[in-house]
């Protein structure tokens, strides 16, 4: 326990220290939340009644899905898992301790958000202020298990750019950020399901705001907790300790199994 609080100090100092790590925990969601709450609240006024959870959910995305992946393939390729290995550091540390530190790091910029929308750019105020923390708390679970499983199976840090990419863009899109998932085409709609930070979405306005949602809250909140249970699991089932050695516990492919939660959810709107 005491080498797992170290790593997770470690980590922690890391994430403040490290430029690349800093301006996407941080400066990156909070400086574009401030723009959007400059100029979106002008253009459309409407966004101001989901610019809350909106930028909550994209501090939490930037933080987990383009911030963790990198690092992990780094690690890796620097040969220090191997190094965790000979001194009896199991996969599950290596992986957990990232996840954990990165969640504090989102939910850090999260909460800064959240507590600043309303006052300073008039974001409507949730109902229920506990369901905002434990979807946030939820919602970058999943996120960071999934940052996790991409840093696992990608072969350099190339594949990791198109992999993050492949889900933060889609979400900037479709994820219910900046158009909400219900005024999407009913052909659309099913992709959006596929993406995390719909259900944290529909989550955060079913049972924050107390409002009608594009897919039952109950479940989006659910999928998003089997997805992270099941990345994470996938994570260290495919874990790789070394990229000249490149026996691990199945195909990198395996990690498609993530979306099975999601594709579920989708069905179950």
């Amino acid at each position: 326990m005491t080498a797992f609080a170290s790593h997770f100090t470690f980590e922690f100092k890391t994430g403040l220290r490290n430029p690349t790590l800093f301006f996407l925990n941080y400066l990156f969601p909070l400086g574009f939340y401030a723009m959007m709450g400059l100029v979106m609240t002008q253009i459309n006024p409407m966004f101001k009644a989901t610019m809350l959870p909106a930028m909550m959910t994209f501090a939490v995305m930037g933080s987990t899905i383009l911030g963790m992946p990198g690092p992990l393939v780094d690690a890796r390729e620097a040969g220090i898992f191997r190094s965790f290995k000979i001194n009896g550091v199991p996969a599950f540390s290596i992986l957990a301790v990232p996840i954990v530190t990165t969640m504090f790091h989102a939910c850090i910029a999260a909460a800064i958000i959240g507590l600043t929308a309303g006052p300073l750019f008039k974001g409507a105020v949730p109902i229920h202020w506990a369901s905002v923390v434990w979807i946030t708390v939820l919602a970058a679970f999943a996120c960071a298990s999934l940052a996790a499983l991409i840093g696992v199976v990608s072969a350099n840090s190339r594949s990791t750019i198109l992999l993050t990419q492949a889900i933060f863009l889609p979400s900037m899109l479709l994820g219910g950020l900046m158009i909400p998932v219900d005024i999407l085409p009913a052909t659309v709609q099913p992709i959006a399901g596929l993406l995390p930070t719909s259900h944290a979405m529909q989550a955060f306005l079913g049972f924050a705001y107390g409002q009608p949602t594009a897919f039952n809250p109950t479940v989006s909140a659910l999928v998003l907790l089997a997805g992270g249970v099941l990345a994470f699991g996938l994570a260290i089932y495919l874990f790789n300790w070394d990229s000249r050695n490149q026996a691990r516990g199945g195909h990198p492919l395996l990690a498609l199994l993530a979306l099975a939660p999601y594709i579920a959810g989708a069905l179950l709107k």
